[in-house]
Order: structure tokens, then sequence, then C-alpha cells
């Protein structure tokens, strides 16, 4: 049976990050291996593109690769390797959604519990080079998701729900996490959202069918790779046995440290240096 906070008592927790890798930035596997190493969860990763430098820097260049994809996972079960959690994120190519999504279906049915991480936007826009195909690849993830997360601006996206930056009530909130359900995750995070005033992160947990919301105080600006270090601490906490609504308190809580210890950052494109802030976790 999945449990979101299940504990492995005999041995260490295996996750499988699949993900791009980005040259020139600290952000997508690049945050997430150092936490979730620290956190002593043993990592292993599968990456879905090669991209230079993060996105905001107006030129890139990405190498898909699915192909890749496509030799190893056979490989990977001929050889019977498993694991007791999988993470995904951007997916570039509609047969690589396909595999990874076809792939985490069937290590899920061996109680293997997916996480998804729909990146696409924030502040009410996709990110730049992003498109209505990126949307449909993460719809296409969200169906296998035990725990997707996406921020207020990918939840809208996803669920086709008019955006509205000024804020949204409770309800409304309850209602966009039913309709990221509907996709066919279980259990579901939004991050980033403005309700009934304060900023907040709200949730539901399919297991005990329970809704919350947390708030947290914002720094403004954009800092690159918040999203995968929230992620990083969500999932470690998570596989270390703490329940949803803690793990996500715990998670806000290091976001807004390491924010601040960083707010002063000259490049915030590159993202927050993630080994200099392993203290804080």
């Amino acid at each position: 049976m999945f449990s979101l906070n299940r504990i492995f008592a005999a041995e260490m927790k295996q996750i499988l990050l699949i993900n791009d890798v980005v040259g020139y930035g600290k952000v997508g596997m690049g945050a997430m291996l150092p936490i979730l190493s620290y956190l002593g969860i043993p990592t292993y990763s599968l990456p879905t593109a090669l991209v230079s430098n993060t996105l905001d820097y107006g030129k890139f260049n990405i190498q898909d690769t699915t192909e890749y994809i496509r030799g190893t996972l056979p490989v990977w079960k001929e050889l019977g390797f498993s694991f007791d959690a999988i993470c995904t994120g951007l997916m570039f190519s509609e047969e690589q959604a396909r595999l990874v999504a076809g792939y985490c279906r069937e290590q899920g049915a061996q109680s293997t519990t997916v996480f998804v991480d729909p990146i696409l936007g924030d502040g009410g826009r996709l990110y730049n080079g992003m498109t209505e195909q990126q949307v449909e690849l993460a719809r296409e993830m969200v169906s296998v998701a035990h725990l997707t997360f996406p921020n207020y601006t990918e939840a809208c996206y996803l669920t086709k729900t008019p955006i509205k930056m000024s804020g949204i009530t409770w309800e409304e909130a309850g209602d966009l996490l039913d309709n990221l359900r509907e996709i066919g995750c279980k259990s579901a995070l939004i991050t980033s959202c403005k309700i009934d005033g304060q900023n907040a992160v709200c949730g539901y947990n399919h297991l005990d069918d329970t809704y919350f919301h947390l708030s947290y105080h914002e720094i403004p600006g954009l800092f690159h790779g918040t999203g995968d270090i929230f992620s990083a601490v969500l999932i470690g906490h998570l596989l270390n046995g703490e329940s949803l609504k803690v793990s996500t308190r715990t998670a806000m809580d290091t976001v807004f440290r390491m924010i601040d210890r960083y707010r002063n950052i000259d490049d915030r494109n590159k993202g927050i240096p993630v080994e200099k802030c392993l203290d804080l976790l």
C-alpha cells in the first residue's frame, strides 16, 4: 500500500531523479543532488536533457537525451535495478514523457513512490523557452504521480484555470487541488499561492483526505533553483518518515533561510550555491 510517509527501517531509501542537467547554474539535478545526499538518501540520475545554462540568460543550448533514455531503461530492467522513489522534472519530447511515464507506472506498481515536479513557469507566465507542448507533457507526468507539487502558475496551466495573480480564496485553492487530482495524481501541493491575502502553500493528502495551507513570508525577487531546493528537502523528509504537512513546512522554511542568506547575490540566474547552505537543512 502506498504511503507518503512510510519508514524504511532496514535499508537506505534510494531515489532516482529524472530531470535536466544544467552546465551553468545550480538548478535541477545540480540543486537536488547535494541536498538529498546530505539528508542520507542514495541518489541516482537519468538526465532528460543537457542544458548549457539557465534559460533566463536569453541564449542557451539544449541536447535532448530521449535516445539515451530509450536505451537505458531496458538495461536497468534487465539488471533488476529498482528505486524506493522517483522524482521527475522537465520533459523535452512526447516520446520522452511517454517512456518516463510508462517506467513510473511500472515502478509505482512495485511500491515505488512517484514524485512529479511539473516545471513550466512562474509569475503568471511560462518560463523562457517553454511551450504549450511542455504543458501537455507535464500533464502526462502528473497523471502517474503519487504526489505532485506545481507552483500556482504551473497548477493553472496544468488545469487550464485562469490565473489570478492578485490572489485566490481558500475555496478556489481547494478547487485547484481537486482539478490537479482529476489529472490523475493522488496527493498534491501548490506553492507560491496568495490565498485570502496571504502567501501560502496549499495541499491535499489523500492518505487522510485532508486539505491544508501554510503561510510564509516572501523575500522579493526571482531566485532560480528554489523550486528544486523545495522539492529535494520535501522529498528527503518524506522518505525519512515525516508527514506531508510537516515535510512541506520544513521545505518552506529551508528555502526561506537559503534565500535570506543569499538575497543580495549578484547573479540570481545562476541559482543559490546549495553546497554552502547545507548547514541550514
